[in-house]
């Protein structure tokens, strides 16, 4: 054995330094969740709530910024679809902004919200933003982005989800 050299790895500051770690590693995705479930749940109802916004045509709303859009948009296809009926496609936004900020924020059907967040995201990607230059001042890229994580793993904690889960796990344990 060589005196004044420790053979082992373990300081008295690294248990907690890794149980840190895998705390922080583990709700590392809370942030994100609140942060996407609050502002998707603000977009929806700041649409819904604004008069302007809910009409066909007129300064501010969807129909004109639809047909604004359009030209530079990387499908033209789709807002001619949302342009057949802007108001009602304000509203399938709107309500689906509302129903992903939910699902976010509580947890529930994390996964299935969260892709309902990049959907929403993508379209508007491929219509709204499209035509940034360059391309990451469009918010619609890093909201699609940020969808992804909780796409792949949804909400493991702090979650209707992982609550309905250790419920299942507790009354299999019980049969």
């Amino acid at each position: 054995m060589t005196h004044g050299m420790r053979t082992d790895t373990h300081s008295p500051h690294s248990d907690g330094d890794r149980d840190w770690r895998d705390t922080a590693t583990r709700y590392a995705l809370v942030p994100l969740r609140l942060f996407l479930g609050i502002t998707f749940i603000y977009a929806g109802l700041d649409k819904l709530t604004d008069s302007a916004f809910m009409k066909d045509s007129g300064a501010g709303s969807i129909g004109d910024m639809m047909r604004g859009v359009r030209d530079s948009s990387a499908i033209p296809a789709l807002v001619d679809t949302a342009l057949e009926s802007p108001v009602a496609f304000g509203y399938a936004i709107a309500l689906g902004e509302l129903a992903v900020g939910i699902g976010t924020l509580l947890g529930l059907l994390t996964r299935l919200a969260a892709l309902g967040g990049a959907l929403i995201s993508l379209s508007l990607w491929l219509t709204v933003s499209w035509a940034a230059d360059p391309y990451y001042y469009g918010n619609d890229l890093p909201y699609l982005m940020a969808w992804t994580p909780l796409v792949l793993a949804g909400a493991p904690l702090l979650s209707v989800d992982a609550a309905l889960r250790g419920r299942r796990q507790r009354a299999g344990e019980y049969r």
